[in-house]
């Protein structure tokens, strides 16, 4: 069933924004892996996408960088929705036009609370973002489907 991205941020808060992140890697086969992600508007577009944050360093990030094109899954219960499109990337090795490394941080805290993430300490929070390379992967879907 063709759904739209509304549906998609209607089942973050029944999970704590749990997904399924599918990449492909070099030789076609897919890598796939469970992260938090949330709809929020682009921030240059300014239209909506899914967005999680990934370690810097990690196989899925260069998957990303490589073939830059993800599936992201989420469900609650029996109903799920799936996005799939082009992704980009921000973070300190990725840098977005438009985005500066004040709106990156501010960025990733977006990210984390769309996913229904809370922080007591944000300082903390953007340390820690910056020490472990965290980049913001921002999916604009060009196809979202649902099971009916």
């Amino acid at each position: 069933m063709m759904t739209d991205i509304t549906d998609f941020r209607g089942l973050v808060a029944a999970d704590h924004g749990l997904v399924v992140v599918s990449t492909l890697r070099a030789d076609g086969s897919v890598q796939s892996t469970v992260v938090n992600a949330g709809v929020l508007p682009h921030p240059v577009g300014g239209h909506e996408v899914v967005a999680f944050v990934i370690r810097g360093g990690t196989r899925k990030l260069a998957n990303l960088r490589e073939r830059p094109r993800a599936t992201v899954t989420i469900r609650a219960g029996w109903q799920w929705v799936t996005a799939e499109g082009p992704v980009e990337l921000a973070g300190p090795a990725d840098p977005l036009p438009g985005l500066g490394p004040e709106d990156l941080r501010w960025l990733l805290r977006d990210v984390f609370t769309a996913a229904g993430g809370e922080h007591d300490d944000w300082a903390d929070y953007d340390r820690a973002m910056a020490s472990e390379g965290r980049t913001a992967v921002l999916l604009t879907p060009d196809r979202v489907y649902s099971n009916p």
